[in-house]
């Protein structure tokens, strides 16, 4: 693997805990074209009760409040670093309660990054993510609403040390999907049924498999995340309901394409062209695409998509540092900077995660000492809404 795909991959792939030691994220994306938007948003920030003040290399680049997902309830969950550098998960109310929960079996060793860490939340209030024991081996969790845990592990997931099963996102039927990783360290996707049914899947040629870089899982099943064949190329995917995978390659794409995010059958995701710059993309449930970058950054992202077709995610500006975006369906763009989010390069700056039906954006920013913490950005009022 050449050393510009290998850091082009870290950044893709560098914003969830989830990947090993790998991480997963990528920055890029948005301008001010749409000062409207910018100024009649606003801006929600937290952090979660004992989260750390103190940054370690230990948790890096995530020491702090990580907002990962929202709903269209206005309810949020992500993971903090207690001053332990112990992960726990959280779920924050739209009154800004916060609950702090960990997953039965959760490894809860000082200065060890272990943890819990949850990712996605249902309307009803599900919450699935990953737990890691103090055996370093990754396990699935759903939380229900009464604060009780169902935990599993995909038939075939490996059972050393930075192996096992982590879930990444569920519908409203209470469809999970994730990954795991096999005893050969190997990454594959899975869904699992309401009932607890494992079903595996590759794309065909797949060396590594990664359902879910956001919000990657239709009402219907269908699926959406990307792939690396035997030569690296990054591919994105489309998996139905049936099983059948359809491969995303963007227009213009070089080294790889990233299928992101899906929502009424669109789907949102970026791709690196020959010069190594980075690109977002809508493709339309046709198949059809639009590639988007905004001027004067150093490359744009697509994180997640609404039902609406506004799709948020980063641009990378010159100090490397990430600003948040969001972008209308007539192409033009807001900008979300979270206060106290510091540019002094990365992995610094706004960090969106998820947009919910009503256009509000959940993720986290990096302030000057590198510490992580939550925001909610929620836009203009719905009668406003019609222009953009």
């Amino acid at each position: 693997m050449n050393n510009q795909f290998a850091f082009l991959l870290f950044w893709a792939t560098a914003m969830r805990k989830g990947m090993s030691r790998l991480c997963l994220a990528l920055c890029s994306l948005g301008l001010v074209l749409s000062a409207n938007a910018q100024e009649k948003g606003t801006i929600i920030t937290f952090d979660a009760p004992g989260a750390g003040t103190v940054y370690s290399p230990v948790c890096a680049p995530y020491c702090g409040t990580i907002a990962y997902a929202n709903n269209n309830l206005e309810l949020i969950v992500g993971s903090y670093t207690d001053a332990n550098i112990v992960p726990h998960g959280f779920l924050r109310e739209p009154n800004g309660h916060i609950t702090s929960f960990d997953a039965p079996g959760a490894g809860l060793g000082a200065g060890l990054n272990e943890g819990t860490v949850a990712y996605a939340i249902t309307d009803e209030g599900v919450i699935v993510g990953q737990y890691q024991d103090s055996n370093l081996l990754f396990h699935g969790f759903v939380r229900y609403v009464n604060g009780s845990f169902t935990t599993f592990e995909a038939p075939d997931a490996g059972t050393g040390a930075n192996q096992g099963t982590l879930a990444w996102d569920i519908n409203w039927a209470g469809t999970i999907a994730g990954t795991y990783i096999d005893g050969s360290g190997v990454y594959h996707g899975f869904l699992r049924s309401p009932r607890g049914t494992f079903t595996s899947f590759d794309p065909p040629g797949s060396i590594f498999t990664y359902p879910c870089e956001e919000t990657c899982l239709s009402p219907d099943g269908t699926l959406t995340g990307f792939y690396l064949d035997s030569e690296y190329a990054l591919h994105g995917f489309e998996r139905t309901p049936d099983g059948n995978i359809t491969t995303i390659d963007a227009p213009g794409a070089y080294l790889g394409s990233v299928a992101a995010s899906i929502a009424a059958g669109a789907i949102a995701g970026y791709f690196i062209d020959a010069d190594g710059m980075l690109h977002g993309f809508l493709r339309a449930r046709a198949g059809t695409f639009t590639t988007f970058a905004v001027p004067g950054s150093l490359g744009t992202v697509a994180y997640s998509i609404n039902a609406s077709q506004w799709v948020t995610g980063v641009y990378i500006d010159a100090n490397s540092a990430a600003h948040g975006f969001i972008r209308f369906p007539n192409g033009s763009f807001a900008t979300i900077d979270a206060a106290g989010s510091s540019t002094s390069g990365a992995p610094n700056g706004t960090r969106p995660s998820t947009n919910n039906l009503q256009g509000a954006v959940a993720g986290w920013f990096w302030d000057d000492d590198s510490l992580s913490h939550g925001f909610m950005w929620t836009p203009f009022p719905i009668s406003q809404r019609t222009s953009q």
